[in-house]
């Protein structure tokens, strides 16, 4: 009998090798692309049963090309890259890391927190500045801040743990419902957007939430507020984005996503003066660097051996004969 074939598509910076040796001990053949192109895919995982996905977009066509594809296995907890409903339509499953970098995106989103609390973005000289130069917008006092929450899930959650007890106060806005967490005080999102120093994105990008933040949201923020985006770059309206930093509608963004990743040359946010930017960093440690790499090739041992992956995002409701 031939051995079962997986596909790793892209990786970007982190090292399949943990995840190669994993499959090839439960007997598959692995293949690794490096390559985000649909054209390459369809023709190098024809026959694959597994697919091991980076950032690469996998959407209905590319999966009508892969005839023998029972798993998609994501390098995210998120699933925007993936047309989830017509993988299980087809018979697919879905899975993705889930939770395995919260600590360290609201760790990310802290930092981005106090950096822009304390204008790191202006003041890191490198010779872009003289020694007695100032913002326009001074750093403030931590304890004067309100912070605002957009989604309260695992990792706004923490961000909010992280952040009690040193800011002013905390409003949070769930789209899905849940309880504020300790510290929290609920409010509407055109509230939390209006009255607070620092507005802080947690939510999947998916169609509720595109471009949720357009200009009409962005135009209501104050004057000395930052934009914290840690989430998907898609969940911002970026022309509307760098249009208020130029009006000076809000003081600035700290980005860790953008729409285009990495941005092309004369991206507007990328080179914004007010916009401080990390390369979609968050989720990254010496411990997620190896996880996420070994839970993304465990999704596809665990299906493998007992037919469900270990963390599914969603179970196939077709059949693929």
């Amino acid at each position: 009998m031939p051995s079962p074939i997986a596909v790793y598509t892209d990786l970007d910076d982190l090292d399949p090798g943990p995840g190669v040796a994993l499959l090839e001990a439960e007997g598959f053949e692995v293949r690794v692309l490096e390559t985000r192109d649909p054209d390459v895919i369809a023709g190098a995982a024809v026959d694959a049963a597994a697919l091991l996905v980076g950032y690469a977009r996998v959407d209905d066509d590319l999966l009508a090309r892969l005839p023998r594809l029972r798993i998609v296995s994501l390098l995210s907890r998120g699933v925007d890259s993936i047309d989830v409903e017509a993988a299980t339509a087809r018979g697919i499953w879905v899975a993705s890391v889930g939770e395995l970098a919260s600590a360290e995106v609201a760790t990310h989103t802290w930092a981005l927190a106090l950096a822009a609390v304390r204008r790191l973005d202006f003041f890191v000289l490198h010779g872009r500045r003289g020694w007695l130069d100032r913002p326009e917008h001074a750093p403030r006092r931590l304890s004067e801040v309100t912070l605002g929450l957009v989604g309260l899930g695992r990792i706004g959650t923490k961000v909010a743990e992280l952040a009690a007890g040193s800011v002013g106060r905390i409003l949070g806005h769930d789209p899905a419902g849940r309880a504020m967490p300790a510290g929290v005080t609920a409010a509407p999102l055109a509230d939390v957007v209006a009255a607070c120093d620092l507005v802080s994105i947690h939510l999947p990008l998916d169609a509720t939430t595109r471009r949720l933040f357009d200009a009409e949201l962005l135009a209501s923020m104050r004057r000395d507020a930052w934009l914290i985006n840690v989430s998907r770059g898609g969940i911002v309206d970026s022309a509307a984005l760098a249009d208020a930093l130029d009006a000076g509608q809000l003081a600035g963004a700290a980005l860790d996503v953008l729409d285009t990743e990495p941005p092309p040359a004369g991206d507007r946010l990328a080179e914004h003066p007010n916009v401080l930017l990390t390369p979609h960093v968050a989720y990254l440690s010496d411990v997620t660097a190896r996880d996420y790499v070994l839970t993304q090739a465990r999704n596809v041992v665990h299906w493998h051996r007992g037919g469900r992956p270990l963390t599914p995002v969603a179970e196939p409701t077709g059949v693929r004969t």
